[in-house]
């Protein structure tokens, strides 16, 4: 009871009054420890500095909160599609924790408003959103529990703003329909990554380039090798104007007919 008071009183009273507000309004709940969701918000770069020299942000967070936003996720799929298989399934739940859409529930949660970083900005950093979103799920299941997290993932943000239907329609994983696509019609394809020169130890930026048949067809960056592999296989869905299909075949083999003539010219 004393436990419950000294809470209620912070929340009113207290210096974070304006904190546990800002949480209430994105969540719609009232955290027990509101030092977890400080926690969540502060970005590697933005680093607390402690007086052992360690220095401490969000990754910790946002590691368990990846792992309990595909737990829940996972959930969610097993009891929306009671018909479909375990690779549909996945093939979908990549689509929903994909670092694209976490950034954009993030944003239309608000929470982009409150992250505390110093690399905001940077073009190799453009998940912030969604990692402080996945930290914060990581908070909210250390301070309220699996259940709890379960319900106001699924209930209130997954319904609020995700749309299965968008979903279903979308491509994310550019790099998976691009080998397909070079295995069906006998193409061989290699993925060359690596940093890119002058990117610092901090905020290390990847560059991949896309080989079909010896012949550079697309390039891209990210903050990671997977991040600039799938970028660069985007890009090439791009050139077609379209994700990689069998519908879009035949612009692929014409831009490789271009790329080969232009080589042997």
């Amino acid at each position: 009871m004393f436990d419950f008071l000294v809470r209620a009183y912070r929340r009113r009273f207290g210096a974070d009054k304006a904190f546990y507000a800002v949480i209430y309004d994105m969540f719609g709940f009232v955290p027990n420890n509101i030092e977890l969701y400080k926690l969540a918000l502060i970005h590697k770069s933005a680093s607390v500095a402690l007086e052992d020299g360690s220095h401490i942000n969000n990754e910790r967070l946002e590691f368990l909160g990846d792992a309990v936003i595909e737990s829940i996720t996972s959930d969610y799929l097993f009891i929306e599609f009671p018909d479909r298989d375990e690779g549909f399934m996945t093939q979908v739940r990549s689509k929903i924790v994909s670092r694209q859409s976490l950034n954009n529930i993030a944003a239309l949660l608000g929470l982009d408003k409150h992250v505390i970083s110093t690399a905001i900005g940077n073009t190799s950093q453009k998940h912030i959103y969604g990692d402080a979103f996945e930290a914060m799920m990581g908070a909210i299941y250390l301070d309220k529990g699996y259940d709890f997290a379960n319900r106001l993932l699924i209930n209130d943000i997954y319904g609020r703003y995700l749309s299965l239907d968008d979903v279903l329609k979308s491509e994310t994983d550019f790099k998976s329909r691009l080998i397909e696509w070079c295995q069906k019609n006998h193409y061989s394809i290699e993925f060359r990554t690596g940093h890119e020169s002058g990117s610092s130890h901090a905020h290390p930026t990847f560059h991949c380039a896309i080989y079909v048949d010896g012949m550079v067809i697309g390039h891209g960056t990210g903050d990671s090798k997977k991040a600039a592999e799938q970028n660069a296989a985007f890009s090439v869905s791009q050139a077609t104007t379209a994700a990689i299909s069998d519908e879009s075949s035949a612009r692929i083999l014409d831009r490789l007919d271009k790329l080969s003539s232009v080589q042997n010219a």
